[in-house]
C-alpha cells in the first residue's frame, strides 16, 4: 500500500521510476471520421464543376472546370434547412442538399467573364458510363443565360447517338429564331470517360469553345452541361397523367431576367438575379413558386403535355407525348406566359416564359427557370 502512495506521488510530480498505477483509469478519445460527399453539377452559364462537402469540417470545396475556378471554405446550416456559404470570392452564395442525392447552389460569378449569377444543379457522383443512359427517353428542361433563357423537350440516347425534340418559347415570336419546335441527332461517338468513371466529355457538339460534360444517375438524373448552358433530363413516366405522390414544399433556386430583348450578335438584355424559392404543388396539379421576399413568380395548374395542343397534337410538333412533363398557357391582350414542370423523385423542376404583346422586334421577354428538393 505504502509503495503504490509513493509512485502516485512521483508520478503527480513528473517523476518517473515506477510504472503509472493511474494508467488504468485514463480515456482517450478518438478523432472523429471525415465524413464527406460529392457531386457533380452544372452551372446554367454552361460550367461544369466537382463539389465536395466535407461534413465533419463544415466545408465546402469546388473545382470549376469550364473557368478555372476554385476554392474552400466554410457552410453553416440555416434554421430552415438551407446553407450559407461563406466563399471569399463572393461566387457560391446559398445551397440546397438532399444528402447523398442532389445539391442546388445559387451563383453570382459564374461562367467564362466570372460575373454571370447562375443556377448550379448537382447530383451525387457514382460510376456511368454512355451504357448507364442507352435505350432510355428523358423529358429535358434546357437552361441558359441567353437566346430565350430556355427550351424544353425530350431525348432519347442510343449507343453512341441521341435524338431530340423541343419546343423553344422565345423562338415562337422570334421570326428570325427558325421557328419554335427543333430536332435532330446527338452525336456522342466522341465521348470520353473521365478517369474517375463519374462523367464523360466531348468537344462541344454546337461548335462552342470548350467541352460537353455527360453525367447523371442511374435510374435518374441525364444531365448535359454545354458552354450554351445546363440540359436536365429526367426519365419519362409511364403515364401522362399527374401524380398526386409528388405533391408537397419543395425548397430551390431559381435564374430570371427580366425584361430582356436580344440585339446584334444575338447578344441578350436584361436585369439578371438569383433567389433561393419556395416550391408548393398540390395533389390537384396547382404549382405555385414564390421567391425569397414572398413574391409569386408561378401559379399554374398543370396539364400534362399530352393534352397541351400547342407543344403536341395537330398544332404542336413534339415528338411523343412526353409523359411527367407538365404545361400551363395564359394569354392576354398584353403578355402571353408558358409554364413547364416535370418531377423526379424528391425533385421538381420548373420553367416560365413571358413575352410582351402585341409582338415585335423590340418587345420585351422575360423568363424563369430553377430545381427544388423536398
Amino acid at each position: 500500500m505504502r509503495l503504490r502512495l509513493i509512485c502516485a506521488l512521483l508520478v503527480l510530480v513528473g517523476l518517473s521510476g515506477c510504472g503509472n498505477p493511474l494508467a488504468s483509469t485514463s480515456t482517450s478519445t478518438s478523432t472523429p471520421s471525415v465524413q464527406t460527399r460529392t457531386y457533380n453539377g452544372t452551372a446554367s452559364v454552361g460550367d461544369f464543376l466537382t463539389i465536395t462537402l466535407n461534413t465533419t469540417a463544415l466545408t465546402m470545396t469546388y473545382n470549376n472546370l469550364s473557368n478555372g475556378d476554385t476554392g474552400t471554405f466554410p457552410y453553416s446550416v440555416n434554421a430552415n434547412g438551407s446553407y450559407a456559404l461563406s466563399d471569399p470570392n463572393g461566387n457560391l452564395l446559398s445551397a440546397y442538399e438532399i444528402p447523398g442525392y442532389a445539391l442546388l447552389i445559387q451563383a453570382a460569378k459564374a461562367g467564362p467573364n466570372h460575373n454571370t449569377p447562375a443556377v448550379i444543379t448537382a447530383v451525387e457522383t457514382g460510376p456511368i458510363s454512355l451504357s448507364t443512359f442507352t435505350g432510355k427517353s428523358y423529358n429535358y428542361m434546357q437552361f441558359r443565360t441567353a437566346a430565350g433563357g430556355l427550351e424544353v423537350g425530350s431525348v432519347t440516347v442510343g449507343a453512341t447517338s441521341g435524338t431530340n425534340s423541343s419546343y423553344w418559347p422565345y423562338g415562337s415570336f422570334n421570326q428570325n429564331s427558325g421557328g419554335a419546335f427543333n430536332g435532330g441527332t446527338l452525336d456522342f461517338s466522341q465521348m470520353t470517360e473521365a478517369t474517375s468513371g463519374t462523367y464523360m466529355y466531348e468537344p462541344d457538339a454546337g461548335g462552342g469553345t470548350g467541352d460537353d460534360y455527360v453525367f447523371g444517375t442511374a435510374g435518374g438524373f441525364f444531365i448535359v452541361d454545354s458552354p450554351n448552358g445546363s440540359i436536365i433530363g429526367l426519365p419519362k413516366a409511364v403515364s401522362s397523367a399527374f401524380d398526386p405522390t409528388v405533391a408537397g414544399t419543395y425548397s430551390g433556386i431559381f435564374y430570371t431576367k427580366a425584361n430582356a430583348q436580344t440585339g446584334v450578335n444575338n447578344v441578350e438584355t436584361g436585369k439578371a438575379s438569383t433567389s433561393q424559392a419556395t416550391i408548393v404543388v398540390t395533389a390537384a396539379a396547382n404549382i405555385t413558386v414564390t421567391d425569397s421576399s414572398g413574391n409569386t413568380i408561378i401559379n399554374a395548374t398543370l396539364t400534362p403535355v399530352a393534352n397541351s395542343s400547342f407543344l403536341y397534337g395537330s398544332a404542336g410538333q413534339l415528338t411523343g407525348p412526353c409523359n411527367g412533363l407538365f404545361a400551363f398557357r395564359a394569354v392576354t391582350g398584353t403578355y402571353e406566359h408558358d409554364v413547364f414542370v416535370t418531377f423526379v423523385g424528391n425533385s421538381v423542376v420548373f420553367a416560365k416564359f413571358n413575352a410582351n404583346l402585341p409582338w415585335t422586334q423590340s418587345s420585351g421577354y422575360s423568363y424563369w427557370y430553377g430545381v427544388g428538393l423536398k
